[in-house]
């Protein structure tokens, strides 16, 4: 964590649709300098309470506040401190890769010189500058997703939002933009990032907020949940029943999940306690 200054804060934060509630009177704290991961499944409220901290989506109640701006009436001022990277492809079509950088400088008022210069320094470290004046419709989605990711630092943001940012990404271009965040990180920006990955939430995150149904149900670093959760050590199978009922007279206390075809036992003990037992009991 980078400090002790609260940068982004809710309270009872509500979002609804039409008898659907999606956030659901949440409270959370980001503090300066932090990168906070918000994980969970397909339609448990990371998008939609990511969007309102942008002020996409006005809140249905509760307090959400960015920089001690409120998302209720200071939206202009927030939108100058945050860069966004949304999860969905909202580049425009009409324009080239670098056209859409430089347009989108002029809402920020950055000088036109300077303009350029970010533009060129976001498409190098993308890896984009061959494809500077290519239209974005002939573009393939992981380069369409670099872009985006360099059009949300275009404007030095205090505040970076990524809305699931590696999604599609080759691993290459994955492992570039965790090499931004981190630089991010250095640079003391506050970040928030949705995402289904829970390695790239172990790289990247100080804290990780678990969210199901519209509330969060648990938090903590990625090294104290996974220990929490899942055990310091795995071990992984041919699912056999005979096999399952000696496992599980070995280790009483362990979590047993079936994937298929496939047996997964999560277990705190101590390291090489697996090797042990395979030398023993050979599978």
């Amino acid at each position: 964590m980078g400090s002790q200054e609260v940068l982004i804060e809710a309270q009872g934060l509500t979002k609804k649709f039409d008898g659907l509630t999606a956030v659901d009177h949440i409270d959370f704290k980001v503090y300066k300098g932090e990168c906070i991961g918000f994980l969970g499944p397909n339609g448990a409220g990371k998008t939609t309470t990511v969007r309102m901290m942008y002020c996409f989506l006005p809140p249905t109640s509760g307090e959400l506040k960015l920089a001690g701006l409120s998302v209720n009436a200071q939206c202009r001022e927030i939108k100058n401190l945050v860069g966004v990277a949304p999860q969905e492809d909202n580049l425009d079509p009409d324009f080239t890769v670098m056209k859409n950088l430089t347009v989108y400088c002029r809402y920020f008022g950055i000088p036109k010189d300077e303009a350029v210069k970010r533009v060129n320094e976001q498409l190098k470290f993308f890896q984009l500058e061959e494809k500077r004046g290519v239209s974005i419709g002939a573009l393939s989605g992981g380069m369409k997703r670099r872009l985006i990711f360099a059009r949300a630092l275009i404007n030095q943001p205090q505040i970076l939002l990524l809305d699931e940012p590696t999604t599609g990404l080759d691993p290459q271009a994955r492992h570039l933009a965790w090499d931004e965040v981190r630089n991010l990180k250095k640079k003391q920006v506050t970040i928030i990032l949705t995402t289904h990955y829970m390695d790239e939430a172990a790289v990247l995150c100080d804290r990780i907020l678990i969210i199901d149904k519209g509330k969060i149900i648990e938090e903590g670093s990625p090294v104290d949940l996974v220990k929490k959760h899942a055990g310091e050590d795995v071990l992984e199978l041919d699912y056999d029943e005979n096999v399952l009922s000696t496992l599980k007279e070995a280790f009483p206390d362990a979590h047993f999940e079936r994937l298929g075809d496939r047996l997964q036992i999560f277990t705190d003990k101590p390291h090489g306690v697996f090797e042990g037992f395979l030398q023993d009991h050979p599978m």
